[in-house]
């Protein structure tokens, strides 16, 4: 597998989801990850469950929905403050299991701050735009506590957007 980001959608994203830009590493190397920033001032991240994501059973493996988890749940941080973090726990609950070929969703809120923690409760789904949409199953739930390091270079798009 390439380091390389791919740039094109792959077949079966949701509209308005676009590819999310990485430096490198890790998110190239499970991705392409997805982002959508929605007029009502919401966010997802999301991937496509492909063939190198599954476990025997042809279902996302439970490593890949981990690492999506702290993927999509720091970026609550990203988003709502644009810092730097680094996971210092994360505790999930796997509700359901996503399918090859399905596209997992996931975001996350802040719930706390103090001095340089950010505590975040998230939701990982397939389906609908929501966690708690009509056509939405839960795949994953959970929390997380971020250290927030130095302010990210340039604006936050979700920021931006609710300014406006």
């Amino acid at each position: 597998m390439s380091n390389e980001p791919v740039n094109e959608p792959e077949e079966g994203v949701p509209d308005g989801f676009v590819i999310a830009k990485w430096r490198g590493g890790f998110g190239n190397q499970v991705g392409p990850i997805y982002q959508r920033f929605s007029d009502d001032g919401t966010w997802a991240r999301g991937f496509l469950v492909g063939a190198r994501h599954t476990n025997g059973f042809d279902n996302c493996h439970g490593g890949m929905l981990m690492a999506f988890a702290d993927m999509a749940f720091g970026s609550a941080v990203t988003y709502e403050m644009h810092r730097f973090w680094v996971t210092v726990r994360l505790v999930t609950d796997f509700v359901s299991g996503a399918n090859l070929g399905e596209f997992v969703q996931g975001n996350a809120v802040v719930t706390g701050h103090t001095d340089d923690f950010v505590s975040v409760r998230g939701a990982i789904w397939v389906g609908g735009n929501r966690p708690d949409g009509p056509d939405s199953r839960a795949v994953m739930t959970g929390t997380g506590l971020f250290k927030v390091l130095g302010e990210r270079p340039g604006t936050s798009p979700l920021l931006d957007m609710r300014r406006s």
